[in-house]
């Protein structure tokens, strides 16, 4: 792929039942002035910056580590299986393949084997999607409102994003994100080199939490015969 989380009161409880309703009722002011300020915050965000935000974009600031593994299913059978430590903040990658261990910093690529850092960038591409939309400049952006997604058939939203034909390792690569009103992506089709037909689709689905990372921790494609997911998702702040 690409660049490819009833108390009654009585006399002797009626002062402090008293108070506990007043700050009950602080507290839903504040929380309706929250829910409001959100409001008022996602007027100001682009669709991107949304579905980015629904993923927990916000708490990415104070990871200084995260740690996963790439697995890939065909047909029910292990294919491949490639485990990451990523420091965001030093951009230092470990990569460990069955007893292979290489670590690099992305600063300096020339002495790493060839393909280490594609597949960083593919692995970590498929596990941050939501993130890469709001990271990655240099690319073209559209949504459609009213669409029919490929997989379930249901009727979502959809954000187009191109990516430019210079740099990175798959210039001109296309994805589909399909999305519901909730701005959680239920499935993607990526375009190579921008055709007009997927090379690739599949769902986005198992969401789970980590340190505030909202992650879909498992892919399948529109036959079930191929499953790529991760495991071993730690978030270190």
């Amino acid at each position: 792929m690409k660049t490819i989380y009833l108390v009654a009161c009585f006399t002797v409880l009626f002062v402090s039942c008293k108070n506990d309703t007043t700050q009950v009722k602080e507290a839903t002011q504040i929380k309706e002035a929250t829910q409001e300020n959100v409001t008022e915050l996602n007027k100001d965000l682009s669709e991107a910056e949304k579905i980015a935000y629904k993923n927990g974009f916000e708490h990415w600031k104070d990871v200084s580590q995260i740690d996963f593994t790439f697995n890939v299913d065909r047909l029910g059978r292990n294919v491949a299986q490639r485990s990451w430590s990523w420091k965001p903040k030093t951009n230092d990658v470990t990569m460990t393949v069955g007893d292979q261990v290489t670590t690099y910093n992305r600063a300096s690529l020339d002495s790493i084997p060839e393909g280490t850092d594609e597949g960083f960038i593919n692995d970590k591409f498929w596990l941050l999607a939501p993130y890469q939309l709001v990271w990655d400049e240099g690319t073209n952006i559209t949504v459609q409102e009213t669409a029919i997604a490929p997989i379930s058939q249901k009727q979502t939203k959809k954000l187009t994003i191109v990516y430019g034909n210079k740099g990175g390792y798959t210039p001109g690569d296309a994805y589909d994100f399909y999305y519901n009103e909730d701005y959680t992506v239920e499935e993607w089709v990526f375009r190579k080199s921008n055709a007009s037909t997927p090379s690739m689709m599949t769902t986005f689905s198992d969401y789970k939490n980590f340190g505030g990372l909202n992650i879909a921790t498992s892919h399948t494609d529109q036959l079930g015969d191929l499953t790529l997911y991760f495991t071993g998702i730690k978030v270190t702040k």
